[in-house]
């Protein structure tokens, strides 16, 4: 079965993207772009989770760069050798799943999930998807990671949030409940974050994004990034399996990217003005973390 049809379809992500997703960990560390500071991630995830290089395997100390010409492939590395990265970029990997940042995120959170079966991985996300077991697995997977995000984002932006008063002032209180279930619930974030893929991915091996849904990032730069996490461009986990004649399969004929764009707050109809979206985006993320 054929995914979806590239008639028309175009890229999402820039070339310069794509060869940036193939940093090797050297190149990383040497122009390290994110702290290193504990986050919410590593600290959950780093009691389940340790990195032991095997010393049987001469690759476990290095990842290298993908070779010219086959940068859509970028995303290889971090599933054949996951810990040879740092945590600040592979946040958790097992004998299943890779999940790690996005190099160029579009939002406060956007993370990555990469099946490791190279059955899987090497097909158009929407025929991996058609897989029973694996749709199961990934919706599973999407769905604990959205929590993780959501928890990122309670972590970063809580304080800010009027929803989240009550629920910070008990935590903040000089006998705070030592049941977490009896504090106020707060604000719901996972609400905030989307799971999908994209229905013609740039990069060759499947992967999920888990993203917030602010578009608050100096990396989104253009009408595509914007559209291809803001249409049907981006297709939910959960409304797997695609019906075949679900229009999403054909995103060049529908237009997705060149679509008008539009504000995913308030809806206004921006046209093509990208800077003035950005500008308009700026606005919308300081009252929408204040909610």
């Amino acid at each position: 079965m054929e995914g979806s049809s590239k008639e028309g379809a175009e890229d999402a992500i820039t070339e310069e993207e794509m060869v940036g997703t193939a940093l090797s960990q050297s190149e990383v560390e040497q122009g390290q772009h994110q702290s290193r500071k504990p986050n919410a991630f590593t600290e959950l995830m780093s009691r389940k989770s340790k990195r032991t290089p095997d010393p049987t395997n001469p690759t476990t100390k290095t990842a290298t760069r993908v070779p010219a010409g086959r940068d859509r492939d970028g995303l290889g590395a971090y599933i054949q050798d996951p810990a040879s990265f740092p945590s600040s970029i592979v946040v958790h990997h097992d004998a299943d799943w890779v999940v790690i940042r996005d190099m160029f995120p579009k939002a406060t959170v956007h993370l990555l999930l990469l099946p490791r079966n190279p059955q899987i991985s090497a097909q158009h996300p929407f025929d991996a998807l058609a897989n029973p077991a694996f749709l199961a697995s990934a919706q599973a997977e999407a769905s604990k990671w959205r929590h993780f995000a959501a928890n990122e984002l309670r972590r970063q932006l809580g304080a800010s949030s009027a929803t989240e008063s009550a629920r910070r002032a008990a935590m903040e209180a000089d006998e705070p409940p030592t049941d977490a279930a009896k504090l106020p619930p707060g604000r719901d974030w996972a609400q905030e974050v989307h799971a999908g893929v994209h229905a013609h991915p740039s990069m060759h091996h499947v992967h999920i994004h888990v993203i917030s849904r602010d578009m608050h990032s100096g990396r989104m730069k253009h009408r595509k990034h914007y559209n291809s996490f803001n249409t049907p461009f981006l297709v939910d986990v959960t409304d797997f399996p695609l019906a075949g004649d679900d229009v999403r399969r054909h995103p060049g004929r529908q237009g997705y990217l060149e679509a008008d764009l539009m504000c995913w707050r308030c809806g206004k109809n921006f046209g093509r003005a990208f800077a003035r979206l950005k500008e308009h985006l700026e606005e919308e993320f300081e009252q929408w973390r204040g909610e």
